[in-house]
């Protein structure tokens, strides 16, 4: 049944779309301004949808057309949901903010692709993303992701050169293959149990060959999105090529949205049983990205590549989550330790990469490059840069009270409550390498040199403040678990109860 705050999901999913629309026919001149007006009453629409989920204690529902499953469609809004939906409008709030320098275009300028583009492309990944959050049916869920697919490929490319142009199209296949084995998975589980959405197959999956056949192609697919190693060949090119602005949001919430479908099918729709034995599976290549991605982004020479392949580092901390779920539950006790730690690390690395990506912008911008042995002097020129990629490195690391230490706090101690000690020791390591390459940037933004031999390119402070904002947004992002509610327990279907 429609619950009374159901509303609040269609207009989560209209007010984007209609911000999309009016900024591609009122042009360049009006598009930012549409952009910075709807990004706000977004912000109030996601909070609603949270304090709506807090006090009822239960999910928000609405069924389009009051159609019942699996005949209608169904929105859904649960704790996970709710957090996603308030991190998207956060860092899309700031990165519109910084994008104002680098896309707002004087009244009297000539007709520019690349602005117009910009700003009607990040509705369209608002859209999106916000579709993935609060479908709750795996074909409504393929077209979010294609959604998402193509308004995130044009972003990569936007500046027209020719290696973003290959970048693009390396994402544009990587993205469609996964696509398509997505589809493939969601034909069988419907040809099999007669229904696509989320609450009904999560009461009649049950394990066998083809439910096996239909979880690893859309698993594998959506691995394919998410850029989890061995599958993150088009990540560093695409994200370390985009502009500043379009990097930030590809890192911090394009990849979450395939991240979010894996969640939603091994916690919401398969059977526990299968999740005993896939998780382990999810982790190891969770852990190989953690050590393959920091090994990598510690040989690079520009700060974005670092950036960048640290992305694909930190993706993996995200699947530890699953078998630390599993081995919980396996206990007879609550997975919510290990679901909460996955959330909030997601949540961290969104707000800490967008930060990082930005503040990489700024000083491309101002030295005209992003060499990392050039980098002297740059905290001079830029302070509140330079403490805001600090601050980013440190929730990356997993420092207090940032929220990547409370979000790696949490799976270690359901890795150790599980007697699963080896994942323990992976965070560990990977915490380590992050801060060597961490330490070693900050280390040399920081050297002296003489005044007048650096650029003297000033960088608008607003554009410094919002990247700082972000950072130290990340930073305080682990007093959140002082708070005396479980948002992610908040409507959840069921757990890995085998």
């Amino acid at each position: 049944m429609t619950t009374s705050g159901g509303p609040l999901l269609v207009a989560a999913l209209l007010l984007p779309l209609a911000a999309m629309l009016a900024a591609f026919v009122l042009g360049r001149a009006q598009a930012p301004r549409v952009v910075a007006c709807a990004l706000p009453v977004g912000l109030l629409l996601a909070l609603a949808i949270l304090a709506d989920l807090l006090c009822s204690g239960e999910a928000l529902v609405y069924l389009l057309g009051a159609w019942q499953p699996p005949l209608g469609i169904a929105l859904r809004a649960d704790g996970l949901s709710a957090a996603m939906l308030l991190t998207t409008t956060v860092v899309l709030g700031v990165v519109a903010w910084f994008a104002w320098g680098d896309f707002a275009q004087p009244a009297n300028a000539p007709e520019a692709r690349q602005p117009l583009m910009f700003w009607v492309l990040l509705p369209a990944v608002w859209l999106a993303l916000n579709t993935v959050f609060l479908a709750n049916d795996l074909f409504t869920l393929y077209v979010a992701l294609e959604l998402l697919t193509f308004a995130a490929v044009p972003l990569v490319c936007l500046e027209g050169r020719p290696e973003t142009l290959r970048a693009a199209l390396r994402y544009l296949l990587f993205a469609l293959l996964g696509s398509v084995l997505y589809l493939l998975g969601a034909v069988l589980l419907y040809g099999v149990y007669g229904t696509l959405d989320i609450a009904q197959l999560s009461t009649r999956v049950h394990p066998g060959v083809a439910t096996w056949a239909a979880a690893v192609l859309m698993t594998v697919g959506l691995l394919a999105k998410t850029a989890l190693f061995p599958l993150h060949l088009w990540l560093p090119p695409a994200h370390a090529g985009a502009p500043a602005a379009a990097s930030a949001m590809l890192s911090a919430l394009v990849v979450k949205g395939s991240f979010f479908l894996v969640i939603r099918l091994w916690l919401d729709v398969l059977p526990g049983e299968m999740m005993l034995e896939a998780g382990q599976w999810l982790a190891g290549l969770g852990a190989a990205a953690i050590l393959v991605g920091n090994l990598v982004a510690l040989r690079q020479r520009r700060l974005k590549l670092l950036i960048a392949y640290s992305t694909v580092a930190q993706i993996g901390y995200l699947f530890l989550m699953f078998p630390l779920a599993a081995g919980l539950v396996g206990m007879g006790l609550s997975d919510a330790p290990a679901v909460t730690g996955g959330l909030l690390q997601a949540v961290s690395h969104a707000t800490a990469k967008a930060a990082m990506f930005m503040a990489a912008g700024l000083i491309y911008s101002t030295l005209g490059h992003d060499r990392i042995e050039d980098l002297q002097g740059v905290a001079q020129q830029l302070p509140m840069t330079v403490l805001a990629f600090a601050l980013g490195g440190v929730a990356l690391v997993g420092l207090p009270p940032s929220g990547g230490f409370m979000a790696k706090w949490l799976l270690l101690s359901a890795a150790l409550t599980t007697g699963q000690w080896w994942w323990a020791a992976v965070m560990v390591i990977g915490g380590l390498m992050t801060a060597s390459y961490v330490f070693s940037v900050v280390v040399r933004t920081i050297v002296a040199v003489d005044p007048e031999k650096m650029p003297k390119m000033a960088v608008p402070r607003y554009r410094e403040a919002s990247v700082l904002a972000l950072a130290i947004f990340s930073f305080l992002l682990g007093c959140v678990a002082l708070l005396p509610f479980e948002v992610v327990q908040v409507g959840r279907l069921g757990s890995v109860l085998p």
